[in-house]
């Protein structure tokens, strides 16, 4: 039990120390193997004690069986005085057992020559009539046996019941003799099973683990250069190591999109800084070719005022672009926005482009509903999308914006529907893409930044809600905005 107590005490307090900086075989080995030393110890105590028991039982049947020899060597003097002897003539015991026997009246009938014998009122265990003492040196198992029997029951008369008291003990040395030759039995099978097994089990967790190894050697080769990632099949069909396989699977491959949708924005808002500069650089150059007038220079330097204006909005959007997608709200911590409030407002702003266009807008809301957008966001977000709806409006015709708390189970749904000429279905998978324009002249005219509606899908993103367009060529386009049906219901007033 001591050791079994050390054992706990070393899994439970060095363990951790043990284990720090290991690998996950050598944990798995270690840990099997104190399983198993734990259950040979344990095999090894159930056998002591089984061991134990089948010796002292056969030892106790073997005592009942010398107890009833004395009783039956006890026989009448014939003298005529109804007493009777313990005949040792016929007795053939082990010399170095030790008895004694009393007759119902407690008188001393025999006893060997190698003992002292014990009282008659020796107490013994509840649990049986054995106990062990020391006698000449050496551990004795002494049965107290009480009982009756029929003296020369052949007489006329019949015979007579006589009352008896026998102590028989007999040695227990070779009885412990083979209860230990039966342990270490045992602990030696448990021992060579231990050498045995402990090999065989670290082969089969260093093969068991080579799926994870081959998965941590491919894995360990995705760089910026190469995304390559093909996982063995030993990966894939083990069940512990397929959702690993997939998450990582998963992850390099948003990487590698993000990586490469990244390169294209440095590229892109290379691309569109070199040309406003450009613009600039131009300008100014063009007024330096030859002397002008006063009012030549002003109107060269309103040209470059205005490319400079175009520029700080260009750097002004990518600003937006780069705080939406990190995730830091505009105004610090969570925020939320009367959308009601919010779009009659835009459509209040945007008044003299939609008569310019001829274009009427109907909002169709019920009553005050909040969004988990903070103020400018909002305001930029619908801004957006209401003026890109109006600027591609036929002329004469409505644009609606409809607001419903129940049309989709993702909870608040904004649907900003025009209908002008259409975006090409060619061109709709990638309108959310940065500096994307529909027109391959990419002029400012027609063209934009190409950053409007990646904004507003960064914005409605981190708000936990979804976006998305539907169009058909010359009938209109349709976008709709959803949010989290538990952040709408938590915040609504």
């Amino acid at each position: 039990m001591k050791l079994l107590q050390s054992l706990g005490c070393w899994l439970v307090h060095c363990r951790p120390n043990v284990f720090r900086r290991r690998s996950i075989a050598f944990r798995l080995i270690l840990a099997v193997l104190a399983v198993e030393l734990i259950s040979a110890i344990l095999s090894v105590a159930l056998s002591f004690g089984f061991e134990r028991h089948i010796h002292f039982h056969a030892m106790d049947v073997i005592l009942h069986g010398r107890v009833d020899s004395i009783l039956g060597a006890v026989q009448e003097t014939g003298n005529g005085r109804d007493e009777i002897v313990l005949v040792k003539a016929v007795l053939q015991l082990p010399a170095h057992d030790v008895y004694e026997i009393f007759d119902g009246d407690g008188h001393l009938l025999a006893r060997s020559t190698n003992w002292q014998g014990m009282p008659l009122d020796t107490p013994f265990p509840p649990q049986g009539p054995f106990l062990h003492r020391i006698i000449n040196g050496s551990e004795y198992r002494i049965l107290r046996f009480q009982g009756s029997r029929l003296i020369d029951g052949g007489k006329p008369s019949g015979g007579r019941i006589h009352q008896f008291t026998v102590f028989y003990g007999g040695r227990t040395e070779h009885v412990w003799e083979a209860i230990r030759a039966s342990v270490e039995l045992y602990a030696t099978g448990n021992a060579l099973l231990l050498l045995v097994t402990g090999p065989l089990i670290a082969w089969l967790l260093h093969r068991g683990l080579l799926p994870l190894r081959q998965l941590a050697s491919l894995a360990s080769g995705v760089s910026v250069d190469s995304w390559d990632f093909n996982p063995p099949a030993s990966a894939r069909d083990t069940p512990e190591l397929a959702p690993l396989t997939l998450a990582i699977e998963s992850v390099v491959q948003r990487l590698e999109r993000s990586f490469l949708q990244q390169r294209a924005f440095v590229s892109d808002a290379a691309h569109e800084l070199k040309t406003a500069v450009a613009v600039v650089k131009s300008s100014l150059q063009l007024l330096g070719l030859k002397p002008r007038t006063a009012e030549e220079y002003q109107a060269g330097l309103e040209r470059c005022l205005s490319d400079s204006q175009r520029l700080e909005d260009l750097v002004i959007k990518m600003l937006t672009l780069a705080r939406a997608e990190s995730g830091s709200p505009s105004n610090g911590g969570a925020a939320t926005s009367n959308l009601e409030g919010c779009l009659r407002q835009i459509i209040a702003e945007l008044s003299t482009a939609t008569e310019l266009r001829s274009v009427q807008v109907n909002l169709a809301v019920a009553g005050s509903i909040g969004v988990p957008l903070a103020a400018d966001d909002c305001s930029l977000l619908f801004t957006n999308l209401v003026l890109n709806a109006v600027q591609h409006s036929a002329p004469g015709s409505i644009v609606d914006i409809r607001v419903d708390t129940r049309a989709s189970g993702a909870g608040l749904q904004v649907e900003i529907e025009d209908h002008g000429e259409g975006i090409d279905a060619a061109a709709l998978p990638h309108v959310f893409d940065r500096f994307y324009r529909g027109d391959p002249s990419r002029t400012r005219n027609t063209g934009g930044t190409g950053l409007g509606l990646s904004i507003c899908k960064a914005i409605v993103h981190r708000a936990g809600g979804s976006i998305a367009i539907t169009s058909q060529a010359g009938l209109g386009t349709t976008v709709t905005v959803q949010l989290p049906l538990d952040v709408v219901e938590a915040i609504r007033e």
